[in-house]
């Protein structure tokens, strides 16, 4: 008996993935460096306590996005969440692209929205950006050339860590695509969106728990878009697809949400820290970021520079796949940014 062959073209691809390696210093996935502020633990317990798991969660994590709609100052019909923004991304992808239709990208980016928009069978247009990385008028315009029935911005970007204009994301959403901005990262820089939802809905705003609030290990994410939007993405979720305890645990989250946001001036200085310090160093090209790592170009092969940190017990990211030549870095916590500067400086050829 043979066994099952899968979708043409799946057994190319490799999983998505980075490495996770028991190292001292861990600075290449974008998380919170810092602990979860105190008292968080107390209450998500008393939280999970009063849970009754042998019941479905409540499939409108109304409550949950009650707060988030609070927090957000629009409409409760207006907000969604799921397992993590890639969920998010991947409902409306399951809702708006597909056989037959196009997305538009500019790269380099996220890699997770290709590889989605194909799991999605939706055919991509990739929109080359150069250094410093920023998308121009004349990048949207070739971008809506293409006729996208969705386009993806992510500002700040990741991996090359920039914002992108707000007129920009605009003048994208005076097209009829579904522009979907990932704003992952916003809370460590640039302008949101947010102010383009009353007049354009076709704008989606996609963000995340995973970083500014420390729940990289709950997967939880939200957007925030039209009601029709929000309805669209009810007819492609799973059932019951976001479970009760991660539901209590972004309600704790956000009754904590001031906490947790006090320390990003903590996270932008390690950040600032981290572009003086290899801004200094010859040969190193690194490029400003309104989010919460570094993108930098590192004299000599970056896969080696990449091995060597690794032996020194600092982990950064490899993406020269994504930006020829580069590696990305973390802002971690004072020793861990003081260990990478370090070490970098030792394995500098």
């Amino acid at each position: 008996m043979n066994a099952p062959e899968p979708r043409p073209g799946l057994r190319d691809v490799e999983p998505y993935q980075a490495p996770q390696l028991d190292v001292p210093v861990r600075l290449n996935t974008n998380e919170c460096p810092f602990p979860l502020p105190d008292g968080f633990m107390d209450d998500l317990i008393e939280q999970v306590r009063r849970i009754p798991l042998n019941r479905y969660p409540d499939r409108e994590a109304l409550r949950l996005r009650k707060l988030l709609a609070e927090m957000s100052n629009i409409p409760v019909e207006g907000v969604w969440a799921a397992n993590g923004s890639n969920e998010v991304i991947s409902q409306l992808l399951l809702a708006y692209g597909g056989p037959g239709r196009r997305v538009a990208l500019f790269e380099p980016t996220y890699a997770l929205h290709s590889r989605l928009a194909w799991l999605a069978y939706s055919e991509t247009v990739e929109i080359a950006v150069e250094p410093p990385f920023v998308i121009t008028s004349d990048l949207a315009g070739q971008a809506l050339a293409a006729e996208p029935n969705v386009v993806f911005v992510c500002s700040p970007n990741n991996p090359t860590g920039n914002a992108q204009p707000p007129e920009i994301v605009e003048e994208l959403a005076r097209s009829n695509a579904l522009v979907i901005v990932d704003e992952a990262y916003i809370e460590f820089g640039g302008k949101s969106a947010t102010g383009l939802l009353q007049s354009h809905p076709n704008v989606v705003i996609v963000r995340t728990f995973s970083k500014a609030f420390a729940l990289a290990g709950a997967r939880l994410g939200y957007c925030l878009a039209s009601p029709e939007i929000v309805d669209d993405l009810r007819r492609v979720r799973l059932p019951y697809h976001l479970s009760s305890l991660t539901q209590a645990a972004g309600l704790v989250a956000l009754k904590h949400a001031e906490d947790a946001l006090a320390i990003l001036d903590a996270v932008r200085r390690e950040r600032d820290r981290i572009l003086e310090a290899l801004g200094r160093m010859k040969g190193v090209v690194a490029y400003p970021s309104d989010a919460n790592f570094v993108l930098f170009r590192p004299p000599g092969e970056a896969k080696a520079v990449w091995n060597a940190l690794l032996e020194k017990g600092v982990l950064v990211r490899d993406v020269s796949d994504i930006v020829e030549g580069c590696l990305r870095v973390t802002a971690g916590t004072t020793p861990e940014v003081d260990r990478f500067l370090s070490a970098f400086q030792e394995v500098l050829p």
